[in-house]
């Protein structure tokens, strides 16, 4: 009985935090309002309070204060001032740690679903002045901590857990110091709507995908076909060492691959109502498990979409557009983080 009512008070307690988190959410967001994504921090959206070692530290100087009272000690009068404007100059500083800092967002690279998506915060020191001890956070999630000497920018990382595909939104993210002693914390929060990508979760097992197709036609590809010189490309791992142009390598040191126009290709297609799946989820994984493999050989490859194709091409360009389509598949905004 005791063991089920001090869940219930557990459970009570945790639903009355979530009501006053969510209340100062909307209260900072109403107060602060949108910001942009470069955005300047001033003195006004700055909060600061105690931390638990400043708490003891001014129960510690109250209680001297009163001992030195109680015995009308100079020296302890002393020790007791000194510490209080020690207590003083470490708020004040702690506060001015995060004036005139510039916070801008420095993008998010897409992910799939399961994996931590990295979001860029850039915070730039544009003042004559070192700030320690800088961290961005989010909903107990933290970066690095770090320090910004004068003039200096530096991009912090806060991974966020991903779990379904679709575009996920940070809606908002804070910027805390310590500095100095951690006697005080001093934080802001931005609300700069940022968004990334997540693209559905690539299936472990897949069976094969369809038969290749052969393309007759006099059009460039990469690495085959041997008719007719069309120009030099980067040198990608897995071109044959016939193609590399060693002369152009001998001038320049740069590594270059032949193309060439003419020879038959193949190139194959991923069709959404032809994979062998139960459901619409496990399908999309499928067909990213496949549009993965087939990238990493630099195979062509076409997408069929319920009202949605794909030609058949390679290259980063092409695997972002179908991985895209997939993530966006009957759904244009599948996850938000708030």
């Amino acid at each position: 009985m005791n063991q089920v009512q001090f869940t219930l008070d557990a459970f009570k307690l945790s639903t009355y935090r979530r009501k006053v988190r969510n209340h100062v959410r909307r209260w900072t967001k109403n107060r602060q309002g949108s910001d942009k994504n470069v955005t300047r921090l001033h003195s006004r959206r700055i909060y600061i309070l105690p931390t638990t070692v400043g708490l003891v530290f001014g129960l510690m100087t109250f209680t001297m204060l009163l001992g030195s009272m109680n015995y009308n000690n100079n020296l302890s009068f002393v020790l007791t001032f000194l510490l209080t404007g020690i207590g003083f100059v470490a708020m004040h500083q702690c506060q001015r740690n995060l004036v005139g800092l510039e916070i801008s967002f420095a993008g998010v690279d897409p992910v799939f679903a399961g994996q931590a998506a990295e979001f860029k915060i850039a915070i730039t020191n544009h003042s004559k002045n070192r700030r320690p001890h800088m961290q961005i956070y989010f909903d107990g999630i933290v970066s690095r901590i770090d320090d910004l000497e004068a003039g200096e920018s530096r991009v912090f990382y806060l991974e966020i857990p991903t779990e379904r595909r679709g575009r996920m939104r940070l809606l908002r993210f804070g910027v805390k110091t310590l500095f100095p002693f951690e006697l005080f914390r001093a934080w802001t929060w931005l609300h700069m709507d940022l968004s990334g990508l997540v693209y559905p979760k690539p299936a472990d097992q897949v069976p094969d995908p369809p038969p290749t197709q052969t393309v007759h036609g006099h059009r460039q590809h990469d690495a085959r076909g041997e008719e007719d010189f069309a120009g030099l490309r980067r040198f990608h791992e897995g071109d044959s060492p016939r193609h590399v142009a060693w002369k152009a390598y001998a001038r320049s040191g740069d590594l270059l691959s032949k193309q060439f126009f003419g020879a038959d290709t193949s190139s194959q297609w991923f069709d959404f109502d032809h994979v062998q799946a139960a459901d619409t989820e496990q399908r999309l994984s499928v067909l990213t498990r496949w549009i993965i493999d087939a990238d990493r050989t630099q195979r062509d490859y076409g997408l069929r979409l319920p009202g949605h194709e794909f030609s058949p091409a390679h290259g980063e360009a092409h695997r972002h557009r179908c991985l895209e389509a997939l993530a966006f598949f009957e759904n244009d905004d599948k996850e938000v983080v708030s």
